[in-house]
């Protein structure tokens, strides 16, 4: 079966947009399974989302009829052991959106929210075979030329930093001063982005992954800075990841490292700051959680394993589309349909679990750095940066406590991250290296 492609974009430095859509004012179609639930709206708060994924469980078994966006349907995979065929059978489930049958039937206006995140790009997130093994093979090059050490050193450093630059308040929110802030300083770094492109980029990363009306344009913003760092590369070449995919072997065009770059981005950065404030908040949360760790019973390692268990930083992600009609997890799935990576619910798969419901310690079999050819190529120095984090905030901030009530925490609403907006803290004696301790006093969140 073959499909279309996108038509070329009408500006070079922006991302193709994904095969042909509607106008906009073409009213979205109604969901032809009835019974489908929204993974998106208001109910989609952070507590909630457990509990939701379990009634899908309990009503539709693995596989759950869902809506991502009005009128779009897909099918949520609930099931540990069916997320796992999803993610290694090509055959049966691609990767390439251009075989979804809504978007090929004109069915998803134009501006669907959903679009940017899940239309068709160059790059090995949406490529099977070996299309997908060529890019990937650039992309683990040119991630395996990290130095583990220099980063380490590189994420204590900004950390003790950011830490430094609100100790005076003896308060601070550590989603926008800490866990925001970090992974956008060395991801950028990584790739060769200066700290104020960097800032422009998180900021349309952040439209992209909030799947509203302006997460086109955040995605046009992003191809444009983007695109403007490739071109500077390819002129001078510097020791970064982006240098690297430009130079490998595989000979990725501008477009193709462009839009590789876009999947490391997005994926590397907020799925990181999720993970950051996440571990920080069941540390702050969880006495038994937090004496654990204090008492060398738990390794932050373990600590972060049983974070990517109960609360993986990516929830649902995108997509896989059926090649053929199959019955999947006991539902008629057809040619052409969208189904969607359930990794926080199929983590939770009780198939899976200890029967005796004790937490997993020592085990990395979770799905929430996905499974199959696709497992994320960039977990190991995510790991690296999130433990790095997380361990520098504890020793500098040892007394830190939450400053509000756990049920008034915020969300960030989004069918993909569970993620928090805030994460107020305040602390009496911060133990600041000597180094920091003069600039601290003047120092200020920005």
């Amino acid at each position: 079966m073959t499909h279309p492609g996108p038509p070329a974009p009408a500006d070079p430095r922006v991302p193709a947009p994904p095969a042909s859509v509607p106008p906009a004012s073409v009213p979205p179609p109604a969901s032809r399974c009835p019974a489908a639930t929204p993974l998106y709206g208001p109910q989609l708060d952070g507590d909630r989302m457990p509990v939701l994924y379990e009634e899908l469980r309990r009503a539709h078994g693995p596989v759950a009829p869902v809506t991502v966006a009005p009128g779009i349907d897909a099918w949520l995979v609930l099931g540990h052991r069916e997320l796992l065929r999803l993610t290694r059978e090509e055959q049966d489930f691609s990767h390439d959106p251009r075989r979804w049958s809504l978007l090929r039937e004109g069915r998803v206006p134009a501006d669907s929210p959903i679009l940017p995140m899940v239309g068709w790009r160059p790059a090995l997130l949406f490529a099977d075979g070996q299309q997908h093994r060529r890019m990937r093979a650039a992309v683990s090059d040119a991630l395996a030329r990290i130095n583990g050490h220099e980063l380490r050193r590189s994420v204590r450093a900004a950390a003790e930093q950011l830490i430094a630059s609100f100790a005076r308040r003896r308060e601070a929110d550590l989603v926008p001063h800490y866990a925001r802030k970090l992974p956008m300083q060395v991801i950028t770094g990584l790739l060769g982005v200066d700290e104020r492109t960097g800032q422009q980029l998180v900021q349309a990363i952040a439209g992209l992954a909030a799947a509203n009306a302006d997460s086109a344009n955040a995605s046009k913003r992003m191809g444009a800075i983007l695109l403007a760092l490739i071109e500077e590369k390819r002129r001078r070449p510097g020791n970064d990841v982006t240098s690297a995919l430009c130079a490998h072997p595989a000979a990725l065009t501008d477009e193709e490292v462009l839009h590789n770059l876009v999947v490391m981005f997005t994926a590397g950065n907020q799925t990181t700051v999720n993970w950051i404030a996440t571990t920080l908040r069941i540390l702050l949360c969880d006495p038994a959680f937090r004496s654990s760790l204090t008492g060398g019973h738990l390794s932050v390692d373990d600590a972060l394993d049983l974070v990517l268990w109960r609360f993986p930083p990516t929830q649902n992600f995108p997509a896989r589309y059926a090649t053929r009609d199959v019955e999947f997890g006991g539902q008629p799935v057809r040619a052409g349909d969208m189904l969607i990576l359930g990794l926080a619910a199929a983590n939770q798969d009780p198939e899976i679990l200890p029967a005796d419901g004790s937490p997993v310690v020592g085990n990395r079999s979770h799905l929430a750095f996905g499974a199959g050819p696709h497992t994320c190529p960039a977990q190991d120095p995510a790991r690296l940066i999130t433990r790095t984090a997380v361990d520098t905030i504890r020793h500098r901030l040892p007394d830190m406590e939450l400053a509000v009530d756990e049920r008034d925490l915020a969300w960030i609403k989004s069918p993909w991250s569970k993620g928090l907006a805030a994460l107020p803290v305040r602390f009496a004696d911060p133990q600041l290296p000597p180094v920091h301790s003069a600039s601290s006093q003047s120092g200020e969140p920005r």
